[in-house]
């Protein structure tokens, strides 16, 4: 069995025989991107699990070791965690923990050492945590994030970002329920494969993917009644995990909407911006500066392959390029406002009122500063762009109940609801209106051969 090692300010490392060893946690935030993240891991040789343990008892325990004032977020996690380790599935001297840390000014930077507090209280002081991070904030001898590694999360942020938009825009309008969902599971499990092979992840590959899975969704049989449109924003952990924001997504859908969830895409191009914009103002490292324009190439063409296939079907609303969205803040937000999810947050509002995507939800955990500065914040603004748009701010905390969440989202809805009934009324005037006159073309074109010839044929007689 592996040694235990600590650093010398006493933090539990994760060896290179952990690596052999041990199973790491995962929690879950994006369900089948993740899916896919497992996989890519997993191929890597970590011993890797997605955890999808969600009742209540996840709240319970983060509420138990974490401040209730903290993060949402970081309660969810770490209640998850906790949990998990509670459960008694998992050999607690095998099992190590990993987490996302993107560094700055945002509390999600503080997840790891609450983490490694409620570890300690909790009696699992020996669970080493694994931070993945592009910041040097921790390194750990038996986790390296390596380029190929990085190449292959990119592949699988592209693949999630394309089934979760396309499953919702094809299964609000399916005829046959249930068709979406099971075309998702159904890609899921042959990326899956591909990815165990080293298939699939770059390339003319991954491009012929991406064409064959728009195909496959644009020809699911479908009815395009006109409905209620509606996005969702906000921070980045609530807008996507069904765990935190009570299964928003399902919630819509019940509501007979069609649902447009911005991809994690952008949220990944935002942060390397923010990280080339810090080199040119403050100064920093030659090689990190080349290295972190290289990703942003590399996922800006990622980015436009799938948006070229999804071009090709005008069935499908194509979701602007992260370059059009810092183009839509200019004059709304600065681009210095990068705390958590920042301008880009704006900029996502604004691009689905472009978009038709007027009626928005914008998730956020209570209290989260970033989120409402540049969410709740930024609504009036929005407004003077777009003054259709229809946002509603959810706060989502212990104390949130679901039942006044959807009260305040069924509201919105009803103002939605309104408008687009005053929308097809509108055009259907309009048609009746042009159909009308093209009647009355007709009619003015045909008079004066009916009337004239007798008057020739009088003239020619009387001559």
């Amino acid at each position: 069995m592996a040694q235990l090692k600590y650093t010398k300010d006493g933090r539990l490392l994760f060896t290179k025989e952990m690596r052999r060893e041990y199973k790491i946690l995962v929690p879950n935030m994006l369900p089948v991107h993740f899916k896919l993240f497992e996989r890519v891991l997993q191929k890597a040789g970590y011993d890797i699990e997605v955890l999808t343990n969600s009742s209540h008892r996840v709240v319970e325990e983060g509420l138990k070791y974490v401040h209730n004032d903290t993060c949402y977020p970081a309660l969810l996690v770490i209640g998850q965690m906790i949990d998990a380790l509670n459960s008694g599935k998992y050999d607690v001297n095998r099992t190590a923990l990993m987490i996302t840390q993107t560094g700055g000014g945002c509390r999600a930077s503080n997840y790891i050492h609450l983490l490694r507090k409620a570890l300690k209280s909790a009696g699992y002081e020996n669970v080493p945590v694994i931070s993945v991070n592009m910041s040097g904030l921790e390194s750990n001898p038996g986790f390296s994030i390596t380029p190929a590694l990085i190449m292959q999360f990119v592949a699988g942020i592209v693949y999630g970002d394309m089934l979760m938009l396309l499953n919702n825009q094809v299964k609000a309008y399916e005829l046959n329920k249930g068709e979406s969902e099971a075309l998702v599971d159904s890609w899921v499990e042959r990326l899956l494969d591909q990815f165990s092979h080293g298939k699939g992840m770059m390339g003319e590959a991954l491009r012929n993917n991406l064409r064959q899975i728009a195909d496959e969704f644009d020809a699911i049989p479908v009815s395009r009644v006109p409905k209620v449109r509606v996005g969702v924003v906000g921070e980045i952990y609530v807008k996507y995990s069904p765990l935190a924001n009570n299964r928003l997504e399902e919630f819509l859908s019940s509501q007979d909407c069609e649902v447009m969830v911005p991809g994690l895409m952008g949220f990944v191009l935002f942060k390397l911006d923010n990280r080339l914009d810090d080199i040119n103002l403050y100064g920093g490292s030659t090689v990190k500066y080349k290295f972190v324009s290289f990703l942003k190439d590399f996922c800006t063409k990622m980015e436009s392959a799938m948006l070229d296939a999804l071009r090709d079907h005008p069935n499908f609303t194509v979701p602007s390029p992260y370059a059009h969205l810092r183009t839509l803040v200019n004059g709304v937000i600065g681009y210095g406002s990068k705390m958590g999810e920042g301008w880009l947050l704006t900029a996502e509002m604004l691009e689905l009122c472009e978009s038709g995507y007027e009626n928005i939800v914008c998730t956020q955990p209570f209290g989260c500063l970033p989120n409402h500065i540049n969410g709740k914040g930024m609504i009036g603004r929005i407004r003077k762009v777009f003054p259709n748009s229809n946002i509603t701010p959810i706060d989502y905390d212990p104390s949130a109940t679901k039942v006044n969440q959807e009260n305040r989202i069924k509201l919105m809805l009803a103002v939605a609801r309104e408008n687009l009934n005053e929308r097809i009324a509108s055009e259907q005037a309009a048609k009746a209106q042009h159909s009308k006159g093209e009647a009355v073309e007709v009619i003015v074109e045909e008079e004066p051969a009916a009337v004239t010839a007798p008057a020739d044929e009088a003239e020619t007689a009387a001559q």
